[in-house]
């Protein structure tokens, strides 16, 4: 089994308490937002917090990756410190490649992040928000998630004033909203106008798939995830499909769904936590 594959599993399972501990603030409970639609009541923007920056979260980050790989970000680190402008973004961009190759997304953002704000390139920009956001995704410390949010939709604000029409730009900024919780109906009208446009978008489905759950839309959930399923057989969509099934009560499709899952991830040890919700379905 691949690296990758190991990481996206462990990523999944990971976030189960995520989608469930941390609904969506001010979304509907009811419906999917329409284009247009206001969020009356919504949650206050979250804000960034001084604190976390590149220094705090590679430190933390670093306790949780190989060794070697800390120690080749440590001297890349080094060099940074007292290299000169010309030479900086490239150590940077060495650095934002490491981590994301061992799946530590924060550090890696504020990187792409202070690459951006110099080179105001569309790819530097959407590398930054796709972090932040995946850094939030994967995060339950309550102090570093508003300084994600908050630098994500930035980034992705910068990327749409480029290129307007992006949808990768606008998928990621609905994301940012709907997270962040002062737009939700927004962030929701964005992700529902890519689908419009691009009817398989892998990364609109997602999170479109994704905040039904949270809103307790499993039924919208399911076809969203199957949609996505249906293009491709991955493990992110197959593990919500199987935690909708099991919150509509349709165990014989969860267990399935759940089945599937261990088989893609194809290592036993990986498959455990699996195995419990299936014992679980079964009783």
């Amino acid at each position: 089994m691949k690296v990758k594959q190991i990481v996206v599993g462990v990523a999944v399972v990971a976030i189960m308490g995520y989608l469930y501990s941390l609904p969506v603030k001010g979304l509907s409970q009811t419906k999917e937002a329409t284009r247009g639609q206001a969020a009356a009541g919504a949650a206050p923007m979250v804000k960034a917090n001084a604190n976390i920056n590149v220094a705090t979260v590679s430190a933390s980050a670093k306790v949780n990756i190989d060794a070697s790989v800390a120690q080749q970000i440590t001297t890349l680190e080094n060099k940074l410190k007292t290299a000169s402008d010309a030479d900086k973004a490239t150590l940077q961009r060495q650095i934002a490649k490491l981590w994301d190759s061992v799946a530590q997304p924060a550090p890696a953002a504020f990187y792409y992040l202070d690459i951006a704000k110099q080179s105001n390139a569309m790819a530097d920009w959407l590398d930054a928000g796709k972090d932040f956001n995946a850094a939030y995704k994967l995060s339950q410390d309550t102090s570093a998630q508003g300084t994600y949010i908050v630098n994500a939709v930035d980034a992705f604000k910068n990327a749409t004033k480029l290129q307007p029409a992006s949808l990768e730009a606008k998928t990621g900024l609905g994301v940012a909203y709907v997270n962040g919780g002062a737009m939700p109906m927004q962030g929701i009208a964005l992700l529902l106008d890519v689908v419009k446009q691009d009817p398989k978008n892998h990364d609109a489905l997602l999170n479109l798939g994704m905040f039904a759950m949270k809103s307790g839309q499993y039924e919208k959930a399911v076809d969203r995830f199957k949609t996505l399923i249906a293009q491709k057989e991955e493990l992110e969509p197959y593990f919500y499909l199987a935690e909708s099934y099991k919150q509509l009560g349709k165990k014989k499709e969860a267990i399935a769904a759940y089945e599937k899952c261990k088989d893609i991830m194809g290592d036993p040890s990986a498959g455990a936590r699996i195995d419990e919700f299936i014992k679980e379905l079964k009783k």
